[in-house]
């Protein structure tokens, strides 16, 4: 399983350290050259992926309207670039310069009074950089009398840096001109649309704009700052609590061994209180119930695991270029072509361990496990954006795509993975022999049951990344730009870390106390961790954020539900193999009658 993972991880940076070196060298222009800009999408400031199209709104737009190949990634970032009237030339500088005159209707001046008052923001493309502003502004104010007054922004300044023949940095202002003011104005309303130019040589090198686009003033707020203190902290707690368990365990399984592999003349004593986690030995490897479904889920579990590793190490090694839209959607929807190999590998390896025959249903239910909830879901919250004449619904050749590379791919490799986990599994080789019926359970207090174990099992590891948590939610769900990906790597080595050893701690309980069905409750003591998450969505969500709207709600909690689930598959999978390791551990070393 690990050859693949890394194979998969190995060919997948190649393809885009390829990618990255074509696009180094970077546009050149001559002086005079026109340099295009791209409206790209207009939407409220408070609601990140509620996205339409500039050209919904009432402004200056072309009598045909030319738009520009984006990739994958941009497309499902909800980018819709068309080409702009604004004429803007390498080198030379404009001022006040007339873009268009627009008659506003009293349906346009409906709309554009109420994209001011829900603080729409524009976005548009120079060369690969991003310039944002917003579409108006209100003031509001007083009680008695209340004032409620709007204006729009009709002037936009450009200020391009450039080195030599290449544009370094580029950034818009609407603030070099009075707005217009639409208090008590009455349709037809004309407004005339003008824009100035200003270029500023810089001696930036061209490879290093992305640090000026970093470390300048942008648009929306930035906050995420380096924030060592917390993660300190937390690496602190977790060590402290993994130390605290692999101590307590090894002092306790030392104890265990040392009563358990007494010699024969010891054990007559130890026969008639015999009790523990010896007792249940010819149980412990009983196969479980729905062992297919289990299977596929540390399969698909095992793949998730490997795609979040090649991203991150792949953001660590500067692989997703600030200025290239959506350069890590088109890294996770090739990633997760490419690992189907993982999932069906994994799946039908153990599936056989255990014995199962009807293998194609597994390489099925292995291949729609996630597959099916995320089309139900996302046919939902897609169905919702094209009602709302979103940028965010995808267009019908985007779904194509999506699903050719699946059934081209992904299923392929889901298959040819099933095929090689089938062929080269061996048996599964316990240390303990299985007896034909089964032992009884003794019940235990609530304190021990299995919801205590979900809820303690889930809320630790949850513990480990909850400060990250938030920079994460601020990152996908607002306006932040997400750079501390060596913070991230080593969060997520804790987490991976919390839930191995608290995984094994409960598995040590409850084959304690004589329950030796630890197969699926493993899984979902620490998938459980994924409840806390979306509990904590439900928080970000209300007191947190300030989205509103029933396309934002309905995307938020869709794809959070789903992010949710593939944590619970992630963490799951680790707690499986976790427990399945320390329990092939003990009962090795466990001396048998």
């Amino acid at each position: 399983m690990a050859s693949v993972q890394v194979a998969s991880t190995i060919l997948l940076a190649i393809l885009f350290a390829f990618l990255a070196s074509c696009e180094a060298s970077g546009n050149q222009y001559k002086d005079g050259e026109k340099v295009t800009v791209y409206v790209n999408k207009v939407g409220p400031y408070f609601n990140p992926h509620e996205t339409y199209h500039y050209y919904q709104l009432p402004v200056c737009r072309p009598e045909k309207v030319e738009t520009r190949s984006l990739t994958l990634g941009e497309i499902l970032d909800g980018d819709r670039m068309a080409v702009s009237l604004y004429d803007v030339k390498f080198k030379e500088n404009e001022l006040n310069k007339e873009l268009c005159i627009v008659t506003l209707k009293d349906a346009d001046l409906k709309q554009i009074k109420e994209a001011i008052e829900d603080l729409y923001y524009f976005e548009f493309v120079m060369d690969n950089i991003p310039l944002r502003g917003f579409v108006g502004h209100f003031e509001e104010g007083g009680f008695i009398p209340h004032t409620h007054k709007l204006f729009l922004w009709h002037h936009h300044t450009f200020y391009i840096e450039y080195n030599k023949d290449q544009i370094v940095y580029a950034n818009i202002t609407t603030r070099d001109r009075m707005p217009l003011n639409l208090d008590d104005v009455v349709a037809p309303l004309e407004v005339q649309f003008t824009y100035s130019v200003v270029w500023q040589e810089t001696k930036m090198a061209y490879n290093q704009r992305h640090l000026r686009l970093l470390k300048s003033s942008s648009f929306f707020p930035r906050t995420l700052e380096v924030h060592w203190l917390s993660i300190i902290n937390s690496m602190v707690l977790v060590f402290l609590l993994l130390g605290f368990v692999l101590i307590i365990l090894m002092r306790v399984l030392k104890n265990d061994f040392a009563r358990y592999n007494l010699d024969d003349d010891d054990t007559d004593e130890m026969d008639q209180e015999e009790n523990g986690w010896k007792i249940i030995h010819t149980d412990v490897f009983r196969f479980p119930p729905q062992r297919s479904l289990l299977c596929a889920m540390l399969g698909v579990g095992s793949q998730f695991l490997t795609l979040a590793t090649a991203i991150i190490i792949m953001a660590l090694l500067g692989m997703f270029n600030v200025h290239k839209h959506g350069s890590m959607n088109t890294a996770a929807i090739l990633l997760y072509a490419l690992t189907s190999c993982v999932s069906g590998y994994v799946s039908s390896t153990f599936y056989k361990k255990l014995g199962g025959e009807n293998w194609v249903w597994n390489i099925v239910l292995t291949s729609s496990l996630f597959t099916v909830p995320f089309f139900l879901i996302w046919s939902v919250v897609n169905s919702v954006a094209w009602y709302n004449d979103s940028t965010q619904a995808l267009p019908f050749t985007t779904i194509l795509l999506l699903l050719c590379i699946w059934i081209l791919v992904g299923y392929p490799l889901t298959v040819t993975g099933g095929i090689f986990g089938k062929n080269m599994s061996d048996s599964f080789d316990a240390p303990c022999r299985t007896k034909n019926i089964a032992r009884e359970i003794p019940s235990v207090p609530w304190f021990r049951s299995g919801l205590m174990h979900c809820l303690v099992g889930g809320f630790l590891p949850f513990s480990a990344i909850s400060v990250e948590l938030y920079y994460i939610f601020a990152t996908v769900w607002g306006r932040e730009m997400y750079t501390l990906y060596g913070i991230l790597f080593v969060v997520y080595g804790i987490l991976l870390s919390v839930t191995a050893c608290i995984s094994v701690a409960l598995t040590y309980f409850q084959l304690s106390n004589e329950d030796y069905r630890w197969w699926w409750r493993s899984i979902f003591s620490a998938g459980s961790t994924g409840i806390f998450v979306f509990i904590y969505a439900i928080f970000y969500f209300v007191k947190r954020s300030s989205m509103t709207g029933i396309l934002q709600t309905v995307e938020f909690f869709g794809f959070t539900f789903l992010a949710c689930y593939v944590f619970f598959l992630m963490l799951g999978t680790v707690s499986f193999f976790a427990s399945l390791k320390f329990i092939r551990y003990i009962y090795r070393n466990l001396k048998m009658d």
